[in-house]
This record gives structure tokens, sequence and C-alpha cells, in this order.
């Protein structure tokens, strides 16, 4: 490996890692804050699967185990990515650039959740759900993280293990992939990418510097990143009513998903009109309100049409079309 000027501190100073607490050291390495998200994402998807009441040991086991391996690939993806995120300010005091803990034992670490989150989806939850935690850390840490030094496309390509987690959740819950999952995919793929490009281009110079490929980088005015943040945010808008469309959600889904998606919509035009940090900021901010937001509309309104339901003594009726949404689709359909 060729010298590039940056110096990686290690071996790790054992009072600087007491001082700071093995919590602590963990939670950095494992992008504790990621992982979270991917932890909400997958709940969301199992309670929306779920026919009628939830089983929460099996709930309790999917999250372990997605949680597992969504950790061990956050430290793989250091790992591998150690030399770059010392040329960034942003990310220079992580774990193995400070020098608090050596690759070696990152690795180790890694490795050791990547597989135990795995096999507990395998014997715990079900083979499906294993398969798309597999598709999830494969596309994460074997092609997203060497893609960021190859081409822009890698954003695309690391929206899509962003995008498996509710789907693995319904995939939980129902033993099937179908179309109402989908949509949860749909609306998980294309928030990130207004999302980041937000991101994107507020540390355009960080990550030109460390060498990574954004579309940022290559967009002097940033009039196509910008361009990139609408398009993605109108189809998001589109895609957000899919839930309603396949009769998993209601009216008041429908409204609530029409008004935010337009709002978040509104800031990314703001941002295409007006390139800045402020515009950039605004955006960022925006998308991460969205989200919770519009997540937080979907089990209410399946929580609602349930407690109504149960009311009204048609509860039988209720799970039918839970389960009838719940029906995988045929195999070529998937592939395509």
């Amino acid at each position: 490996m060729k010298s590039t000027g940056t110096t990686i501190a290690h071996p790790p100073d054992p009072e600087l890692v007491s001082e700071r607490g093995v919590v602590s050291l963990l939670m950095e390495l494992t992008k504790a804050r990621l992982t979270l998200l991917v932890v909400l994402t997958t709940v969301v998807g199992f309670y929306l699967g779920s026919p009628t009441s939830v089983d929460l040991v099996l709930l309790t086991h999917a999250l372990a185990g997605t949680a597992l391996l969504a950790a061990g690939a956050a430290v793989l993806n250091q790992v591998l990515e150690q030399e770059f995120d010392a040329r960034m300010r942003r990310t220079a005091s992580r774990p193995i650039p400070a020098g608090r803990i050596t690759p070696t034992s990152a690795l180790l670490v890694g490795s050791a959740l990547s597989l135990l989150g795995l096999i507990w989806l395998l014997f715990r939850v079900n083979p499906l759900t294993a398969l798309l935690g597999v598709a999830t850390w494969t596309s994460y840490v074997a092609v997203y993280t060497p893609l960021k030094r190859i081409t822009v496309l890698n954003t695309l390509v690391g929206a899509v293990p962003g995008a498996l987690p509710p789907l693995m959740g319904w995939s939980a819950a129902t033993d099937s992939i179908s179309a109402p999952g989908w949509s949860l995919f749909g609306v998980l793929f294309f928030w990130q990418l207004p999302h980041f490009m937000a991101i994107a281009w507020l540390y355009r110079e960080e990550y030109q510097r460390a060498g990574f490929r954004m579309l940022s980088g290559a967009d002097p005015d940033g009039s196509r990143t910008a361009a990139s943040a609408v398009r993605n945010t109108l189809a998001l808008l589109g895609v957000s009513l899919f839930p309603f469309a396949f009769g998993l959600v209601g009216h008041w889904y429908l409204a609530g998903a029409v008004i935010l998606g337009a709002a978040f919509l509104a800031f990314a035009i703001q941002f295409a009109r007006t390139v800045s940090p402020v515009s950039a900021r605004r955006l960022f901010f925006a998308s991460i309100v969205y989200l919770p937001l519009l997540l937080g509309l979907l089990v209410l309104d399946k929580q609602t049409r349930r407690l109504t339901s149960q009311r009204s003594g048609d509860s039988t009726s209720l799970a039918s079309v839970s389960e009838t949404a719940a029906q995988p689709l045929p195999l070529h359909g998937t592939i395509d």
C-alpha cells in the first residue's frame, strides 16, 4: 500500500480506552445511531407484517439478530475505510484512526458480531430473513464500501442495504416477501438519496480529500446534486403511497404521507434553487424529521385500524386482509 501521508495511531493507548470506556468505544465502533435506525425500521416492518397480534418473542429474536449483523457490518466498514477515515475531520476521531483499537481487534469484533447475527436469524427467526441479512451485509461491506472509491453510483448501491431492514422485519413476521414489504423497502431506498445528497454537498471537500467518489465532488455548482435530491424526493412521494395502494394502511396515512412528502419536496426544491450549505443543511434536517413521522404514521394507522376492527367485532376480517397482503409474489416478479 503506497503512503498517503496520513498517520493512523496504532496500537491503542490503554489509558485512553479506559478513560473513554468500553461501552463508548463499542457504540462508536458499531455506529450505534445507524444501528438503532436499522432496528427501528425492522420493528416497523415486523409490526406491519403481523396480521393480528405481535409475536414479541419472535420480534425480540429478529431485532437481536438484525442488530448484531448491522453492528458487525458497521465495524467491518470502518476496518476497510480506516485509512480514508483518517483524512476526514468528521471521521478522524473514529476508534481505529484515533488509535483506540487496533484494526485486527476491530476485524475480530466485526466478524464475530456478523457471524453471530447471521446464525441468530437463521435458527431463531427463519432462513428467508437470514438470507436477506446476508444480502444486506454483502451489499454494504463487500460492494458499497469499495465502490465509494470507484464510482459516484455508490450512493445508489448503498441505498440497498439501508432499505432492506424493514423488509427483513416483514419477512420475520410473515416468512415471505410480498408487495407491501417491498413498498417499505422502496420508502427507505428513496429516502436515503436526498438525505445523503445533502450530506455529500456539505462535506464534498472532505470526501474529495479522502478519495471518495461522490456526485458532489464532480459537481462544482451543485446543480446535479440538487437535481438528484429533487428527483428522488419526488419518487419518494410516489412510493410512500404504495402501502396505502396495497391495503396495508388507510386514508389517514395517505393524507399524512402526501403532506409530509410535499413538505420534504419543498425543501429539496429550495436546495435546487439556491445550492448552499444553508439549504443543504435544511434539507438534511427535513429528511431526519420526515422519516420518523412517516414511519410513525404507518404504525399509528395500522394500530388504529386494528383497534377499530376489534371494537366492531371484525378482527377476523382485518386478519384476512393482512394475510392476503402478505402473500408472496411469484418468483419471477421478485427478481424483476
